[in-house]
């Protein structure tokens, strides 16, 4: 057969019957294609909820002049565990993704508790009811604490979300294994 070029149209000596000769890509390698694409945007929403948890984690340090280490902690590991989860992504490296979704799994819990008891949200949830919220001025009620009540949530869904789409590609990537 002859080569292609681009003035041509079909190279001379074929009419389309050579089709099933043609190689075609797998579809795990496929899905791995997608799982990495969107991990990549999994990974800009994690960092923006991390960035989030500064936030909160630095918001009682203003006022009592304390930082709580193990937020701050948990906080820069998920920074850096979402940085050891790019380069896995870019690299195709599963090894690299699996450490990212233990590591990362446990900070999240981490982070998610600190908070809780830094900011004693057991009680705020206990105190507030809906006629005390009616009640209250709205100068009164601590829009932290209602910010935090949605994050923590949020966060270790989105964390549980997010390991199921690196153990998703992570599958894909490794090669199938042969039955014995």
């Amino acid at each position: 057969m002859q080569q292609r070029k681009s003035t041509y149209g079909r190279p001379s000596g074929t009419d389309g019957s050579d089709f099933s000769y043609r190689m075609v890509v797998d579809s795990r390698y496929q899905k791995v294609a997608k799982g990495k694409k969107r991990l990549s945007v999994l990974f800009i929403i994690q960092c923006l909820l991390l960035v989030m948890g500064v936030v909160f984690a630095f918001l009682p340090a203003v006022e009592e002049d304390t930082l709580n280490i193990i937020t701050v902690s948990s906080l820069v590991g998920g920074i850096i565990s979402l940085i050891i989860a790019e380069i896995g992504r870019r690299r195709s490296r599963a090894s690299f993704l699996r450490f990212y979704s233990v590591v990362s799994s446990v900070l999240a819990l981490l982070l998610s508790a600190s908070l809780a008891k830094r900011y004693s949200l057991l009680e705020v949830i206990q105190g507030l009811s809906f006629s005390e919220t009616i009640k209250r001025n709205l100068n009164d009620f601590p829009v932290p604490l209602v910010g935090l009540l949605v994050y923590i949530p949020i966060l270790l869904l989105f964390q549980i979300y997010t390991i199921t789409a690196v153990v998703s590609v992570v599958g894909n990537m490794s090669p199938p294994r042969k039955a014995s």
